[in-house]
């Protein structure tokens, strides 16, 4: 019923906005309503002793999150609704652990949010395949490149034709970012060094309806495929980051965020786009879940962008707002759970 309500609900407002503007872009419609979408399909119910207790769609699912230092609010007997949970063993120093699913539970369900469509599934190392935190990087993301197409930002002439926006999507996971991007009008190519991970991407792509979306798909060590580019001599208007602190790459490459971070970095400056009369570059984002890192180092690494092009650097926390009071009646307790960090530059 809840999905019912919010489809109709979008198609009223659709129809009305249509109606005053002809130019209406529904793209990026479906974008900007994400945080009223974030209500319906995903809710941060309560935090808390180490364990955040969550709603994706019609499931709760309990995981492990050593932000939240603080107390939880509701009761033992609440968080033992959950239809999941996921438990570390302690024995590994925390390392692994596995979940406890209830009878019923499928393997994979799917969610809208941030106007998007996601399978969810409960994995071995409790990531369910969304990072719900980043749907303001998405939101932002969108704007700019609907900005970019309507000639106010990334290009120099403002009144010269705009070419195609690509993006380079590395370590794109199940593709949140790449089909935020995609959706709003750009061409991506999505990197990343897991197949598993870029199957559930492009199945998000279908469920989405943006299967056919001019988006590569590419299994890749992203430092290996940037080295490529560079002697292609090929270049993206808009480049994303989203490096793990340690990980393989689909041959084993070993990457570590303390020594490969800056190098990459580095290296994606030389495929940024170059200001020319009709185009430019359009933005660089990282986000970093990394423990003992801060935003202002993502900051300062990104700092040759504005002596290069000018612009801007935006930096912060990706956080979630609870939802629910602690007798379990619904609205906000005022909490936030930190989730990560960013810094993002943009031309303008």
């Amino acid at each position: 019923m809840v999905h019912l309500f919010a489809d109709f609900c979008d198609t009223f407002l659709l129809c009305i906005l249509s109606r005053l503007s002809p130019d209406f872009d529904h793209a990026i419609y479906l974008g900007l309503r994400g945080f009223a979408q974030i209500s319906m399909d995903y809710e941060l119910i309560d935090s808390g002793d180490g364990e955040k207790l969550e709603r994706f769609g019609e499931y709760v699912l309990a995981r492990p999150d050593p932000q939240a230092l603080w107390r939880k609010l509701l009761s033992e007997e609440e968080w033992k609704k959950a239809d999941g949970t996921f438990t570390r063993d302690e024995k590994s120093g925390g390392n692994s652990g596995g979940w406890s699913l209830k009878a019923g539970l499928p393997s994979r369900w799917s969610i809208d949010f941030s106007g998007l469509k996601f399978w969810i599934k409960p994995t071995p190392f409790k990531h369910v395949g969304l990072f719900p935190e980043q749907a303001t990087n998405w939101d932002w993301m969108r704007e700019k490149i609907k900005q970019f197409n309507k000639g106010t930002i990334g290009q120099l002439d403002t009144d010269a034709a705009s070419a195609d926006i690509e993006v380079l999507n590395l370590f794109g996971y199940t593709g949140g970012a790449t089909l935020a991007c995609a959706q709003a009008g750009a061409k991506v190519v999505h990197i990343d060094g897991s197949k598993a991970a870029i199957t559930w991407a492009r199945e998000n792509a279908e469920l989405s309806g943006l299967e056919k979306k001019p988006v590569r798909w590419i299994l890749d060590d992203a430092r290996a495929f940037v080295k490529r580019e560079i002697k292609r001599g090929r270049k993206y208007h808009g480049i994303i980051m989203d490096p793990p602190s340690f990980g393989h790459g689909p041959d084993n490459e070993v990457w570590k965020l303390e020594e490969d971070f800056m190098k990459l970095i580095e290296a994606c400056y030389s495929i940024l786009a170059d200001k020319t009369p009709t185009s430019g570059p359009l933005f660089f984002l990282v986000n970093g879940y990394a423990a003992g890192y801060s935003a202002m180092a993502y900051e300062n690494a990104l700092r040759p962008l504005v002596a290069k092009y000018g612009g801007k650097i935006e930096k912060g926390e990706l956080t979630l707002t609870e939802k629910s009071g602690a007798d379990g009646a619904s609205g906000a307790t005022g909490r936030s759970l930190p989730c990560g960090i960013f810094a993002r530059w943009t031309f303008k």
